[in-house]
């Protein structure tokens, strides 16, 4: 009788560590924004850092070949809060290609810094914001990739007590568009 139970639990141990994500395998995810305080109105960057044990890797949020797209890091950002995102994500520097069996894919060993440019609200209020964004990463070893790993992370910013500096033009049709929702 007591084989049964061991058994079962050594089982669900097994099928746990097979297809949950290692420990060890990610070291740091951190969310920032550059600068750190800005005026209403100001342009910032929100930066995304993760940091992967060796032998890890993860990929960008946008694959260069439509077979690769399930390869893929996603990132979820809020509607108009404290900030309103504008443009794309960008995804780290300096990618390393791999071969598939029939198609080639970007990762980031070791991790890397994907960047968003957010416009600071108009109307916003002055004072301390926290901004929350949500990562659903991929990591992978040289033999296998694990379940998506989905990390809530929090960038704050300071909203100075001044006058609103103008909106980037490149940028004021999405800040309006998000001001009037």
């Amino acid at each position: 009788m007591t084989r049964i139970p061991l058994c079962l639990f050594v089982a669900l141990a097994f099928t746990a560590a097979a297809f949950g994500q290692p420990k060890d395998a990610i070291t740091k995810v951190e969310a920032f924004f550059e600068p750190a305080q800005a005026k209403r109105g100001q342009t910032v960057t929100l930066k995304i850092t993760v940091q992967l044990a060796d032998g890890y890797h993860t990929y960008p949020v946008v694959q260069r070949t439509p077979e690769a797209k399930y390869s893929v890091n996603k990132i979820t950002f809020p509607a108009a809060d404290a900030v309103v995102f504008v443009g794309e994500t960008i995804d780290p520097v300096e990618p390393k290609v791999k071969k598939g069996e029939d198609h080639e894919y970007l990762v980031y060993p070791g991790g890397g810094t994907w960047v968003r440019k957010a416009v600071v609200r108009p109307t916003g209020k002055p004072g301390e914001a926290a901004v929350k964004v949500q990562l659903r990463l991929m990591v992978c070893d040289e033999n296998r990739c694990f379940p998506p790993k989905t990390v809530d992370l929090e960038a704050k910013l300071k909203v100075l007590d001044e006058s609103a500096v103008p909106v980037e033009a490149k940028y004021k049709a999405e800040v309006e568009k998000a001001e009037k929702k």
